[in-house]
């Protein structure tokens, strides 16, 4: 039984309210866990898309920590990496789930997109043909302040996207973001290009959590759960998907009044 102190729906996505980001992130992962399990009694292995980031860790540590998952028969992929940065630069989002994740765990498969690859169109179609190698099981999110899931920012943010994955240019709210949460000094030293996996691959996930706990998340959350469904906000795009999740704490949601008057 989940741990949320609310539940409620917007549109076809389902939304849970907690306490603190720390019972977010530990119902998340007991969820996850339970549903990889589930999945990998019925067939031989799963892929999951994994996310980076602030909003990802708690999580990640939770999950990793449960234990009781048979790591050997799970394949793992990401949702983007910066063009042009190596898998030791310490903001490179290989760097981040070797660390985090790989070598804590030791998966059948990390399937990583090459930042640096020499040929970065050649790198899309080299990891276009992995996604398609079969079906995900599992997608995590988070949400950017811009809205942005992986890096569709809203500039380049497509709903029927024919790619599976492609290079973008990235938004100054989104570069922005990389300095607040101390990814990079300076602006000036955050890639302006990255890969992303797209809007319809992300969507065609069996399953997908989306994490987006604390105050700097509010009023971003409050525009994806109330507003319009548009590219110009990509991650309300989750408002169709009945297979999605939306995890919260109690300072992501406080500008949703109509939830917060019965909290």
């Amino acid at each position: 039984m989940s741990a949320a102190t609310r539940f409620f729906h917007a549109d076809d996505l389902l939304v849970q309210i907690y306490h603190s980001e720390t019972a977010m992130a530990q119902d998340a992962a007991k969820i996850v866990q339970q549903y990889l399990n589930d999945l990998l009694q019925q067939q031989n292995q799963v892929s999951v898309l994994l996310a980076t980031g602030k909003s990802q860790i708690r999580f990640i540590d939770a999950l990793i920590a449960l234990g009781n998952l048979d790591w050997s028969r799970i394949c793992l992929f990401h949702l983007d990496e910066y063009l042009g940065i190596g898998a030791e630069h310490p903001a490179s989002f290989r760097y981040y789930l070797r660390e985090r994740v790989e070598m804590r765990v030791f998966p059948q498969q990390f399937h990583y997109i090459q930042g640096d690859a020499l040929e970065p169109i050649a790198e899309c179609d080299r990891y276009t043909q992995l996604l398609q190698a079969q079906p995900i099981d599992l997608c995590c999110l988070g949400i950017g302040e811009n809205g942005h899931l992986a890096f569709n920012d809203p500039a380049v943010a497509n709903f029927q996207d024919p790619a599976s994955i492609k290079l973008v240019k990235l938004d100054e709210v989104n570069r922005q973001q990389q300095v607040n949460t101390q990814n990079f000094p300076s602006i000036e030293l955050v890639p302006q290009y990255a890969f992303t996996v797209t809007i319809p691959t992300i969507c065609a996930a069996r399953k997908i959590i989306c994490l987006a706990p604390e105050s700097r998340k509010a009023k971003i959350v409050k525009r994806i759960l109330q507003g319009d469904i548009s590219p110009d906000c990509p991650a309300s795009i989750l408002r169709r998907q009945q297979q999605a999740t939306l995890f919260l704490d109690i300072h992501s949601m406080e500008h949703l009044k109509i939830v917060l008057s019965n909290f």
